[in-house]
Formats: structure tokens, C-alpha cells, sequence
């Protein structure tokens, strides 16, 4: 018997004409995996049905070379964790998709039309919004009127318009009950006329989250939700995380504690030095070699030879030489001058 037919009786029940419950359809997370399970753990791997499609973007500051993408696909309807050490470049990749900060080269996509030149505001009217690191909530403004500030357009935002309240006000009313809705969800409605600079750090991140959703969006792209949470309100952001995949949006996340990753994540992208150095699912992370290494150092599990430590020496000795050359403590070689002390 096949595994998805009908069980014993239901035909005949259903010819007599009884009512059968059929089964339910395949939660979104389910969905999610079967998309990108069969996919090889490949930098750059083509995803079934991509959201988001980058294709070269790089971003220098200076010398410093930030991001440099060849190739990125975001799979629709999934939880994709973006993972690397400090300084690899997530929050700039983040700022350069959602129009926070201009390229040097390369192109990027939603849903295949260009985000290249669009300001902040128009990619979040497109569907994609995100959440900050640092919150912004607006610290004078109570919570309902900072969760006001993320619905779209708003008709009495003009000032000529905004002169006459019968062109505005079933829209604010309806605003307001759809934010309240959401503060319910987020359990902050008894926080509603409080300003939103009386919250604690875990309360301002709910704010942040349940604020980009009054835009309705397709995309959410949240910079390290669980920093700096207490671990109860951790376990409430990562439940409204993935309420968010069961609603049907697509959802890109910063994050450090491979716990977290491994809970919610559907595919996991690792960048370090600005590169994507790996893809791949949650339990693919850990056996990557050239993960491992950007986070713990290539050598981090086995001794240095004499050789190596003798050159790891001369180097921090020579970068400290140069270092304190500049202020004439130390000759340009590096060397001591001639009767002082080695």
C-alpha cells in the first residue's frame, strides 16, 4: 500500500456521502527542506525558486576589501542563516541589499527585478525589510505609534491631505488595529503607550521585528535578533522567527550561537574575510573544513613547529618594532640601539 493513499474506508465513506478530513498541506518548513535537500554543498549552488540572486557585488573601504560575492541564491520560503567570524562582512552584504550602502561592482535581485539603485525605502515598498543590530526604535515615540511609523502607504502623510481626516482615518483605524494585533502576538501590547525608550534590549528587538511585519513584507532580513537577550526572550524571538517561515515569508538572519542556527535554520550560508566560503544545511557547517579553520584558525588543532613559532615571533617582534618606530623608541630595522638592553 502506497504511503499516500487513502486510508481504509474513506472511499466508501466519501461515495455515501460523509465527510472526510484530508490531510493537511505540507507545513512550510517541510517544503523548505525538500527544496534544498538534494542540493550539493556548493558555494554558489543554484536554489529551486530563488528569492534573492546576487551576482558579483564587492564593496571596498579602501584597502579594505568588505564583501566580494560571486555568486548567491536565497531560497524562497526558507530560513537561511548568514554565519562568519567577526568582521566577514554580513552586515555590510546586508546593508548593500537593502540599499543601506552603494557597491563598487556587481548586481543583486528580488524576485528578478534589479535593487541596484533603489533607496532603503523603496526595496522595504518591494517586500524587503530588515531589523537592525543596534535597534531603532524611536525612543520618544510610544510603541504603538513607532509600530504606526512601518505601514505603507499612508494617505495623511501629505500635507494637504493630512488637512482633511475623512481621506485618512479608516486607514489609521485600521493601521492601529493591525499593530495592535501584532503587539498582542509579541506580547507587548500592555507596553503600548509606554515610549519605546523605557524598553529593555530584548523588548526593543521584539518592537523592531513585529514593526517591519506592519509592512506586510515577502523578505525579512533580521542583523543578530538574539544579541544581547536574555535566553526567556530568546526562546520567544526564535519561536516568532519561525512563525514568520510558517506565514509564508522568506527570512535571512545574522547569528553567532550555532545552537540558534542549528534550531530554525533551513540552509546556512558561512562568509569570512568578505567571501562566501561555504552553503550548505545546518548539520553540513560543522564538517566543513574551511569553516572550521575560519573560525578557529587553520592550526587550531595541532602544535606549531619550531619553525613556525620562531616566524610567528619575528613577526609580532617586527610589527611591534614598526609599531613604536613611529614615536623613535625603535630604530627602522627593528634593531636596539647600540648598549641598550636586548
Amino acid at each position: 500500500m502506497r504511503a499516500d493513499s487513502e486510508p481504509a474506508g474513506a472511499h466508501a465513506a466519501s461515495a455515501a456521502g460523509v465527510s472526510v478530513d484530508k490531510p493537511s498541506a505540507p507545513a512550510p518548513r517541510r517544503l523548505a527542506q525538500a527544496a534544498l535537500r538534494d542540493l550539493p554543498w556548493e558555494v554558489g549552488v543554484a536554489k529551486p525558486d530563488p528569492a534573492i540572486v546576487v551576482d558579483g557585488v564587492t564593496r571596498t573601504f579602501g584597502g579594505l576589501t568588505a564583501v566580494s560575492v560571486d555568486h548567491l541564491e536565497v531560497q524562497r520560503g526558507g530560513i537561511t542563516g548568514l554565519i562568519g567570524p567577526n568582521g566577514a562582512g554580513k552586515t555590510t552584504l546586508f546593508n548593500l541589499l537593502t540599499g543601506f550602502d552603494r557597491p563598487d561592482t556587481g548586481t543583486w535581485s528580488f524576485d528578478g527585478r534589479s535593487l541596484g539603485k533603489l533607496a532603503p525605502h523603496q526595496v522595504a515598498r518591494l517586500g524587503v525589510v530588515r531589523t537592525f543590530q543596534l535597534t531603532k526604535a524611536l525612543s520618544r515615540l510610544t510603541v504603538l505609534q513607532n509600530m504606526l511609523l512601518g505601514a505603507q502607504g499612508q494617505r495623511g502623510e501629505g500635507f494637504f491631505a493630512s488637512l482633511v481626516p475623512s481621506l485618512w482615518r479608516a486607514q489609521e483605524t485600521a493601521n492601529t488595529a493591525k499593530a495592535m494585533d501584532l503587539l498582542q502576538r509579541f506580547k507587548l501590547d500592555a507596553k503600548k503607550d509606554d515610549f519605546a525608550g523605557t524598553l529593555s534590549g530584548g523588548q526593543r528587538k521584539l518592537l523592531e521585528m513585529a514593526r517591519a511585519l506592519m509592512s506586510d513584507p515577502k523578505v525579512v532580513m533580521l542583523d543578530e535578533p538574539m544579541a544581547g537577550v536574555n535566553p526567556a526572550l530568546t526562546q520567544s524571538l526564535l519561536g516568532h522567527v519561525k512563525d514568520l517561515r510558517e506565514e509564508g515569508m522568506t527570512v535571512i538572519f545574522v547569528e553567532h550561537d550555532m545552537d540558534v542556527v542549528r534550531d530554525i535554520s533551513d540552509w546556512v550560508v558561512v562568509m569570512a574575510a568578505g567571501k562566501v566560503i561555504a552553503e550548505g544545511p545546518p548539520e553540513s557547517i560543522s564538517q566543513n573544513q574551511a569553516v572550521v579553520d575560519a573560525y578557529l584558525g587553520a592550526h587550531h588543532d595541532a602544535p606549531l613547529t619550531v619553525e613556525e613559532e620562531d616566524r610567528v615571533l619575528a613577526e609580532a617582534e617586527a610589527a611591534i618594532a614598526r609599531e613604536q618606530g613611529t614615536d623613535g623608541d625603535v630604530l627602522e630595522s627593528g634593531t636596539a640601539r647600540e648598549g641598550d638592553p636586548r
